[in-house]
């Protein structure tokens, strides 16, 4: 090595030991500019997911390597940058603030406040990408997460810990389902992190009024990525919101993280990969967007009771196109899942709401974390409501019918309008399983819906005062015995005839 080389080589390490914080800085320049990416020459040092600082404090995030260059996605508006601006490496990947202090608030993926409350004050950050927990490290799913959806709750259960799709065509009831799930973990103890991707900020406004007023909202984070913001940034907004959720996870705490939605997430990581020049597969969408949705969702799970036993539940959200679902993402994201839930777009059409197809929907593991004295209740439900399916249809050629199957259709009948439940008014678990046990019993055969309605609500409040003790059995995982059963028949029985809704 040449004598000059060894001397600054010298005074270089000389001088890092006098001042630890001096270091050598990476500086490069925009090579090209496009639609909220660029390519930037040089940067041998740079990592993927690194943040980079850019003229006006514009930031962006390393998403792709090659010789020579680096691809970048911005996460603020670019607008003002151009070829041969300077880009200086920050050392650290992307990363976002968790703790307590977010309770209650609205922020963009990076942290940014929305809500014109101040600043978050919190020290704790978290990398937005992390690797999901092995298998040994997670325990089996046997906590309900009660949707307070009984159409949900009886037929495709969720339990913490697991990953249910919620996918449909569009206005069809999806958020709401969402929103309904939040406002039922209000006495829970869930911590609820809605994330808005590529959503309007009105439709986002309107989620965030409704949390407000059903007083959830001091137990959720919002984080929204809005449809004018940068792909970058509704790129990174899911894994943000997992990374916030595996915080409080960590801590022992049970977290709900909803995606709204995954299908406009795949169109912003499509967008960036375009730009950025990577090869395009089915649908333009490039070849790693299963493992792009896989990773993000493989980190929802049931900690074992040694790292605290919290979990995190997710429902990503996907939009179908005229009831398409074995279209590119929504397939993907279905193998991914323990089950989903489709909203039928006819159904909704004609009322039914929730408009949940019961043959497309289900649950892979929700059933083995249902409550004891529900999961009893359940099997003769859906037994009752499939036979009444096949019936109905055979109906509809006119022919005879006898005593026996008039009553299944009666019955049949009976259990959907139990099923149909309007937004914001969710059921409580124990008034689930009075309702349904009178169903299947026939106390509601042959009822018409107003009647039906008023019985649903003299049963529940039956429930909640003849049989508190029962409640408190139930939620801790009690079966309800036979003797017990006849009592609650009889005394709902005497209830409905008193308000003379049954002779």
């Amino acid at each position: 090595m040449p004598v000059r080389q060894t001397a600054m080589k010298a005074i270089e390490q000389g001088v890092k030991k006098t001042n630890p914080v001096l270091r050598t800085q990476e500086i490069s320049v925009i090579e090209s500019i496009t639609a909220g990416t660029a390519i930037v020459c040089g940067l041998s040092g740079a990592e993927m997911n690194e943040m980079l600082l850019f003229k006006g404090n514009v930031t962006g995030m390393v998403q792709s390597l090659s010789e020579g260059q680096v691809g970048v996605v911005f996460l603020d508006n670019a607008d003002s940058l151009k070829a041969g601006d300077k880009v200086t490496r920050t050392g650290h990947v992307l990363d976002v603030p968790v703790g307590e202090s977010l309770l209650g608030r609205v922020i963009d993926p990076v942290g940014k406040p929305l809500d014109n409350k101040g600043s978050i004050l919190t020290k704790k950050r978290r990398p937005i990408e992390v690797d999901a927990y092995p298998i040994m490290d997670r325990a089996p799913v046997d906590t309900p997460l009660q949707t307070g959806i009984k159409a949900i709750d009886s037929f495709t259960p969720i339990g913490r810990g697991q990953r249910e799709l919620i996918l449909g065509d569009r206005q069809t009831g999806k958020t709401a389902i969402a929103i309904d799930t939040i406002i039922n973990q209000k006495d829970s103890n869930v911590i609820s992190i809605y994330c808005a991707i590529g959503q309007r900020a009105s439709a986002v406004a309107g989620v965030i009024e409704d949390l407000k007023k059903y007083d959830v909202m001091n137990n959720c984070v919002v984080v929204a990525a809005f449809a004018d913001d940068e792909a970058g940034l509704q790129y990174i907004a899911p894994y943000a919101a997992t990374s916030i959720g595996e915080y409080f996870m960590e801590q022992g705490k049970d977290v709900l993280v909803i995606y709204d939605d995954l299908t406009n997430h795949a169109r912003a990581y499509r967008q960036m990969s375009l730009l950025l020049r990577r090869p395009p597969g089915r649908e333009a969408y490039p070849g790693d967007i299963f493992y792009v949705h896989s990773r993000l969702l493989e980190r929802s799970t049931h900690l074992i009771s040694k790292l605290g036993g919290g979990s995190l539940t997710s429902l990503p959200i996907v939009s179908t196109e005229a009831g398409n679902i074995s279209a590119y993402v929504p397939t993907n994201i279905i193998s991914i899942t323990d089950g989903q839930i489709y909203l039928s777009a006819p159904l909704f059409q004609k009322g039914i709401m929730p408009a949940i197809d019961t043959g497309r929907s289900v649950s892979r593991v929700g059933g083995d974390a249902q409550l004891p004295a529900y999961k009893s209740l359940v099997g003769p439900l859906k037994l009752f409501y499939s036979q009444f399916e096949e019936l109905e249809s055979f109906t509809r050629f006119g022919t005879q019918m006898d005593a026996s199957t008039l009553e299944r259709l009666n019955r049949g009948r009976a259990i959907r309008l139990v099923m149909e439940q309007r937004q914001f008014q969710t059921v409580k678990v124990t008034e689930q399983i009075a309702i349904f046990l009178a169903t299947i019993n026939g106390l509601l055969d042959g009822l018409d819906e107003e009647k039906n309605k008023r019985a649903q609500k003299i049963i529940s409040q039956v429930m909640k005062t003849t049989f508190a003790r029962q409640e408190q059995a139930i939620l801790s995982r009690e079966k309800l015995d036979e003797k017990t059963k006849e009592n609650m028949i009889s005394e709902f029985k005497k209830a409905l005839q008193r308000e003379r809704i049954l002779p």
